[in-house]
């Protein structure tokens, strides 16, 4: 009936249009679908030249690399936006095929492909990390750890009396996660030392 076919029409106009935006709402942060890519502005700025038309530079992460992207954008040109939700897990074990967690909250279980996990080795079971998932989708973009993670040093060649006034040689430490990675030549077996994940790096020794 073409009453029907007009209301269908309709709805399908009102969804796209929930989900549709414009340069002019570009801000910091916004989620949006850029070449079939899910990705979040990092920068953007506004350009009205003597001549031609207005555009917009912008930079974008991609959310499922990490990589920035630069484009630019025509004034007024029409965006897709996406809706992207950060959930609280925690690790549970490791299996063949990869990771299991359990949401904070809900306590449903969710298993991940090793790739989505950042600095799986730096993971011990119990440890709390955050994921972002694309919410249209349920799917998961990524899977990060805080930026502290605190674990204990199973392996390194015993301190040398004297180490402790050396403030930049380093040496290799494995830790209870099975990592490696580089620690001040005091640290000894059996100490619990906090390392950034965002590099990889010592920290300080927990007391």
């Amino acid at each position: 009936m073409p009453g029907e076919a007009g209301t269908s029409d309709e709805i399908i106009y009102l969804k796209n249009d929930i989900f549709m935006a414009t340069t002019a709402d570009f801000k910091n942060g916004l989620y949006l679908n850029y070449n079939g890519k899910p990705c979040q502005i990092v920068w953007f700025q506004h350009v009205k030249p003597g001549k031609g038309p207005a555009f917009v530079k912008s930079k974008l992460r991609n959310l499922e690399n990490g990589r920035i992207l630069e484009n630019t954008f025509t004034a007024g040109a029409k965006i897709e936006t996406i809706n992207v939700e950060r959930r609280p897990y925690q690790f549970l074990y490791k299996d063949e095929d990869g990771f299991n967690f359990m949401h904070e909250e809900t306590y449903e279980q969710i298993h991940l492909d090793a790739a989505l996990v950042d600095n799986a080795d730096l993971m011990k079971e119990g440890q709390h990390v955050e994921m972002m998932f694309l919410a249209d989708e349920e799917r998961c973009l990524t899977c990060e750890l805080p930026t502290y993670v605190e674990l204990e040093v199973t392996y390194t060649e015993p301190a040398v009396k004297g180490d402790t006034a050396s403030t930049n040689a380093q040496k290799e430490i494995t830790l209870e996660t099975g990592a490696i990675i580089m620690a001040p030549l005091f640290i000894n077996i059996g100490e619990k030392i906090r390392v950034n994940t965002t590099d990889r790096s010592y920290g300080e020794r927990v007391k």
